[in-house]
């Protein structure tokens, strides 16, 4: 095993963080204080470990996945922008700033076919309340003229976390 954690560039305590928290978090006032309990480490240490992983790249993302259908949120749409490369940077952080936005995020290009190179996501309780959330954001910041394309959602997926880790590593 050691050998497998130097490959990877992971400790025994990683690969059984990552483990316990790959699923979700516990339902709990003080998350990381019950992974603690279960480690056997601080839960100072916990959260340090993970700003870790998130630091040298091991984790890409760390977030909260919304079940917004039951919310209350029928309704959704990926809006798909075509901005100039030197903007795309600036007009995203302009996106993340409104409420409504749950992802905002820049792909590259596949041209010829697909022009779009920043994509981000409206929820809302009808098609018309998106539609307008939509048009008061591109008004607000005079994006009438930015290509976009509006792509409401016809089926639900169900949304998961990334498995890391299928076995936790024993201790040998």
């Amino acid at each position: 095993m050691e050998s497998a954690l130097k490959n990877n560039g992971l400790d025994y305590i990683e690969h059984q963080l990552i483990a316990s928290i790959q699923n979700g978090l516990p339902i709990a006032d003080r998350p990381y204080a019950q992974i603690s309990d279960q480690l056997g480490i601080s839960e100072a240490e916990v959260i340090n470990r993970i700003s870790s992983l998130i630091d040298r790249g091991l984790f890409k993302r760390f977030g909260v996945v919304v079940r917004h259908h039951e919310l209350g949120y029928r309704e959704n749409a990926m809006i798909v922008w075509d901005i100039t490369d030197d903007e795309v940077q600036t007009v995203g952080n302009q996106i993340k700033t409104y409420p409504f936005i749950t992802l905002c995020y820049r792909r590259p290009r596949q041209l010829p076919e697909w022009r779009y190179n920043l994509f981000c996501m409206i929820h809302g309780k009808s098609r018309d309340e998106v539609t307008q959330l939509l048009r008061e954001m591109i008004l607000e910041n005079n994006w009438g003229d930015a290509p976009h394309e509006v792509l409401f959602s016809k089926r639900r997926f169900k949304q998961c976390a990334a498995n890391y880790i299928t076995q936790p590593e024993k201790n040998k």
